[in-house]
């Protein structure tokens, strides 16, 4: 089965119990407790507006989570995988607590190389080149005083069937679940990534955020604002809105 099928159909058939076994600092020994549950079939954006915020909308954890996310405390989440940096930005509001930042919260996020390969996985029909005993582009850090994160990285690339995307699941410090999201990415600026560099070979990603199984219902508390050039570098800056 093609991975782009798998995306479409969901994940229910599966279930993340089977993806598992394919093989991923403060508070950095701490295993969470997914208390959300896996997300299964095709997503709908649900969002809870409050005072001055939004909740940030729920997606799937996707079929290649990190297996182990207290093992990869990093900032710089690079390894040896090529491409334009990336820092990424990340701010966490409580919106039960009138949408302050959320101090001491734990961030996991996780995207794919120029290529669209994830690391942990492979060898399988859904990604057939085999990185399981790698750990790229993977990463942890908890939120300071301002509800921020900081990441290093290159911009990721893309796969059939998906728009750009990273996938993020933020805990509370004594690792209960809070929220899993993605992260949209301006369409135009992919393009301009896509055309040149170690992404050329790769071409324009063939899928839209309106077109996504993901974003399609709206990416309004997903869409991510990116500046920078190819000549230089991106820096992402978002958002992510939970209830603590």
């Amino acid at each position: 089965m093609e991975r782009k099928d798998f995306l479409r159909r969901g994940f229910s058939a599966l279930g993340m119990a089977a993806i598992v076994p394919m093989m991923g600092c403060s508070n950095s020994g701490v295993d969470p407790v997914d208390t959300a549950g896996s997300t299964t079939g095709t997503t709908t954006e649900t969002t809870t507006s409050t005072g001055t915020c939004t909740i940030t909308a729920t997606e799937t954890a996707g079929p290649f989570p990190t297996i182990t996310p207290s093992s990869l405390v990093l900032n710089n989440i690079t390894s040896d995988r090529l491409g334009n940096k990336l820092t990424i930005k990340i701010t966490i509001q409580n919106k039960n607590n009138s949408c302050a930042a959320l101090a001491g919260a734990l961030v996991d996020i996780w995207h794919c190389d120029a290529s669209g390969y994830y690391s942990e996985y492979g060898g399988s029909g859904m990604q057939s080149v085999n990185f399981q005993s790698v750990h790229f582009l993977r990463g942890r850090q908890t939120t300071d005083a301002n509800g921020l994160v900081t990441f290093t990285s290159i911009y990721p690339g893309w796969y059939s069937g998906r728009a750009p995307h990273i996938h993020v699941h933020v805990y509370n410090a004594s690792g209960k679940s809070l929220l899993v999201t993605q992260i949209a990415f301006p369409e135009a600026t992919s393009a301009l990534v896509y055309a040149q560099g170690v992404y050329q070979s790769h071409g324009q990603a063939d899928t839209k955020n309106a077109n996504d199984n993901v974003f399609s219902d709206g990416v309004t508390t997903e869409l991510a604002t990116v500046t920078g050039t190819v000549a230089t570098s991106f820096e992402l800056t978002h958002t992510v809105v939970v209830s603590a």
